[in-house]
This record gives structure tokens, sequence and C-alpha cells, in this order.
């Protein structure tokens, strides 16, 4: 129990892709990434390649869905993956709309520093867009900035 909030981690399995396309096609949910075109197509013969990358062999990344409590229903996902460009392994947590405003972002990016931590990962970053309301999550989760441009704020959490 992180914050107060009980949430796990449920590694999914391909048929529960559909939860991952139902965030990725709501407008709501995926506001905060309105400054990169918003929603984003997640099409089921994309399952099986998308699938693979991040789960089924995930060199250098992460990938759960956050589950709420004893109904261990879906609330949103978290991950991490290492950047190649930028020699930094990057954070990512989307909760649904439907979920948000009851502390399963804090409680699920506390676990998400958990998880890299416990696999030795000595830093996670986030580039944020700079009108994105979940910056003071990161902050509260003790993520620091490290700089900022017009259009993204970098953070950071030492583990």
């Amino acid at each position: 129990m992180k914050n107060g909030i009980e949430v796990s981690f449920y590694k999914p399995q391909m048929e529960d892709l559909w939860f991952r396309r139902a965030m990725m096609a709501d407008p709501e949910t995926m506001s905060y990434n309105n400054a990169w075109g918003g929603t984003i197509p997640f099409p089921r013969e994309k399952w099986a390649e998308w699938y693979d990358y991040w789960i089924a062999n995930p060199k250098n990344r992460f990938y759960r869905y956050i589950t709420s409590g004893k109904s261990r229903s879906f609330v949103g996902e978290a991950a991490y993956h290492y950047d190649d460009d930028l020699g930094v392994f990057l954070a990512d947590i989307i909760i649904s709309a439907r979920c948000r405003r009851h502390g399963y972002g804090k409680s699920g990016l506390l676990l998400l520093c958990e998880s890299a931590k416990n696999a030795k990962i000595p830093e996670l970053y986030d580039n944020v867009a700079i009108d994105n309301p979940g910056i003071s999550l990161f902050i509260q989760c003790g993520f620091q900035e490290e700089y900022r441009t017009d259009e993204i704020i970098m953070l950071k959490k030492t583990l």
C-alpha cells in the first residue's frame, strides 16, 4: 500500500491490451499528451509486436497495469524504459481519466520507483510537457527538476 491507496502491478496478457487501447483512444485520459497529438491509435494488429517488445522480451523496459485494491480492476499503466538518445531511464505513468484524483497516480508512481530501484536502476527521469498538471505528482513523489525548455520539464529522482 502506497499513500494509503492499495495498488499493485499486473503483468498484462495479450488479451488484456483492450484496456491500453481504450486509454490511448480516450481524449480525456490522453489530454496530458495534447502537445504531442493527444490520443494514440493502438489497433489490434499492432498488439503482438508491441507485446513482444514491452512485455515478452523487455530488454531495458518494464511495463505493468496498475490495479486497484481488492477488486484488482485496471486503473492505469506504469512503465520505464532506457532511452538511448538521452542515456537515461524514462518513467511513464497514465491513469485512466475515470480513476483520477483518487491517489492511484501517486501510489502507482511510488510503486514504479520501487520496482526500478529493485532492478538496480539508479535514477528515473521523465520529460513532462510544460503544461501537464502531472508535474506536481512527480514532485510529490520526490522527483526534482533537472532542466526545462519551452516545451518540457525534465524531472529526475535518485532511487
